[in-house]
């Protein structure tokens, strides 16, 4: 009994160092109830892989990087150690990417499998637990974008230097100041157009608008002659000229029609008279070479 506070100090002592270690590897992620598998990984450039970051497969997290150790006198100098569930069996083939681990820029572990078809339940494909796993990097969305970036800004710049070179080559030479007199050529050119036109306007314009306007005062003066003639009522007299015309042709032939209608009939005897002689010309002509018996 006189070391009953001492056991009990020590007790408390070992309860609080337990939930210290526990709430510790709590914050971390670590379950230490779980049962885990280690793997491991060389690299040679982390990228700002940290210890306690997230192993992930398929996007599902199943552990996190344990420990990292480095040793640059190899050119994979970086030693990854992750742990993940027990339960998961990794097939032989998959690999440990590195991996961009959201738009903070962290970065992550990605257990890559092989595909689907590779993948059978024989236990000799499966890898061994603390084995080392062959390693990749995949660069995250940023720097992709970066790198495509700094591609087309690469190329806007050849494209500059391109056209600053050509600007320089027509300034050093004699092109700008050929292109400076053909300018004030046509400038010259423009004047002298100019100054022709002037002159037209002020010689030939004024005389033709005169002529245009003779013409149309002529016009008028003729369509005002055409109205005071009273065109519709010399065309109504006319009109009636050719009725008074057609009447006294009918006029004139009314009576003649029943002496061209006699003709006609006498025509029609004379023709039947000749056509007769010429059949029977005895009835007309008695002629004999001895004369006329007597009776």
């Amino acid at each position: 009994m006189k070391h009953l506070r001492e056991i009990k100090v020590g007790l408390l002592a070992v309860v609080c160092l337990f939930l210290l270690f526990f709430g510790f590897n709590f914050l971390k992620g670590v379950n230490i109830f779980t049962p885990t598998n280690s793997y491991h990984g060389l690299y040679v450039h982390l990228h700002g892989l940290e210890e306690q970051a997230a192993v992930y497969i398929r996007g599902h997290k199943v552990g996190q990087v344990d420990a990292i150790r480095y040793d640059f006198t190899r050119d994979s100098a970086f030693l990854v150690d992750i742990s993940i569930k027990k339960d998961i069996d990794l097939p032989v083939g998959t690999r440990m990417a590195l991996v961009s681990d959201g738009m903070l820029g962290g970065m992550a572990i990605e257990l890559q499998l092989p595909e689907q078809s590779q993948i059978t339940n024989d236990k000799s494909q499966i890898v061994e637990k603390n084995s080392f796993l062959n390693t990749t990097y995949v660069p995250g969305l940023m720097e992709s974008l970066q790198g495509e970036l700094m591609a087309h800004i690469d190329e806007a710049v050849q494209n500059v230097d391109s056209l600053v070179s050509a600007l320089q080559q027509q300034l050093s030479g004699d092109h700008l100041q050929r292109s400076l007199t053909n300018v004030h050529r046509i400038s010259d050119d423009l004047t002298k157009v100019s100054a022709d036109m002037k002159k037209l306007m002020a010689s030939q314009v004024p005389s033709l608008l005169q002529k245009a306007d003779t013409a149309v005062a002529n016009l008028n003066t003729v369509v005002t002659d055409i109205q005071a003639a009273n065109l519709p009522a010399t065309v109504a007299r006319m009109d009636t000229a050719l009725d008074q015309v057609n009447g006294l042709l009918t006029d004139v032939r009314q009576p003649l029609q029943p002496l061209m209608l006699h003709l006609d009939a006498t025509v029609v005897s004379a023709d039947s008279l000749l056509s007769d002689m010429k059949a029977h010309p005895k009835r007309y002509v008695h002629f004999s070479l001895f004369g006329k018996k007597s009776k």
